[in-house]
């Protein structure tokens, strides 16, 4: 496990969201790959607040990073943000220089906090529906936070309940998402406690909406129920998110490696998982991993 790093909150100007008209939010597989940054979600941290965006420097494992760089590369629709980390680079390399190209790089890792009502659109419908839901079959407290972002909605729900809130989602005549089409993972070094984060990208065909469930669970017990059961298929996609990331989705029907041998160490698209080297045929030498070449400046 990485070292736990202080976590700092920024202030920005907020603005009321505005949702994707219906059918036009699209399920976003970037969650675990093109930006994970950005796309974090947790409120297990704490931290002082800023006075302003550009009034206060954030120092974060010992890089300094301002508030008004935070504004840059975060959008306008953000109210409230939790730095957690601050990359460096492009491969976080430390001590021996960086020979990508990418020395200067600075990108903070952010979470966010809970939308506030009127959510807009559907979305406030959508909600207002799965928590009678919920109410209603004794699981009121599954739902951890909602954050609206970027034109979707996304449902951070405790892992206990995640089967049967899919199932909810699934039969309610008002809600009817019964198109599962995909999971993910994300791993988030620095969210102690929270490192492991699934998501789930649903799609309502009857009402043509798109919702998006993610479940948080710690690196030291990355168990959460499967949802084969519910949405047959998730079955492969489980099985990815296992192999990449090292997620046991409990009673799936055969939780196999899908990508790498049975016998690889590791997974792969953890973000402390070694870049790896190539070997050369030349007098046994050796290309260095990114993170491990010296600097030549």
């Amino acid at each position: 496990m990485s070292e736990d790093k202080p976590t700092q909150r920024v202030d920005e100007p907020a603005q009321s969201p505005e949702p994707a008209p219906s059918g036009d939010a699209t399920a976003s597989g970037a969650a675990r790959s093109s930006r994970p940054d950005e796309h974090d979600r947790s409120d297990n941290h704490a931290g002082d607040k800023a006075k302003s965006p550009g009034e206060t420097t954030q120092d974060v494992s010992n890089e300094s990073v301002t508030a008004a760089r935070v504004d840059q590369l975060m959008p306008s629709d953000a109210t409230e943000l939790e730095v957690v980390d601050v990359r460096q680079g492009m491969f976080g390399i430390h001590g021996s220089g960086d020979t990508s190209g990418y020395g200067g790089l600075t990108r903070p890792v952010v979470l966010r906090s809970p939308s506030t009502r009127p959510y807009g659109g559907w979305f406030d419908e959508v909600a207002d529906r799965f928590e009678t839901v919920l109410h209603e079959h004794g699981t009121g407290e599954a739902i951890e936070k909602v954050v609206v972002d970027r034109g979707e909605i996304t449902f951070l729900i405790r892992r206990a309940h995640i089967r049967t809130v899919a199932q909810l989602l699934r039969d309610d005549a008002a809600l009817r998402f019964e198109v599962c089409s995909g999971v993910s993972g994300v791993h988030y070094p620095h969210e102690t406690g929270r490192e492991l984060h699934a998501l789930y990208h649903l799609l309502s065909m009857t009402h043509n909406r798109r919702i998006r469930l993610e479940v948080a669970v710690p690196d030291a017990d990355p168990h959460l129920p499967s949802v084969v059961g519910v949405y047959p298929t998730a079955d492969w996609h489980e099985r990815e998110t296992y192999d990449f990331f090292g997620l046991v989705f409990d009673d799936h029907p055969a939780l196999t490696r899908i990508e790498m041998p049975d016998d690889w160490p590791g997974h792969p698209q953890r973000k402390d998982y070694p870049l790896g080297g190539i070997p050369v045929e030349y007098k046994g030498a050796t290309i260095a991993p990114p993170d491990q070449r010296r600097s030549y400046t």
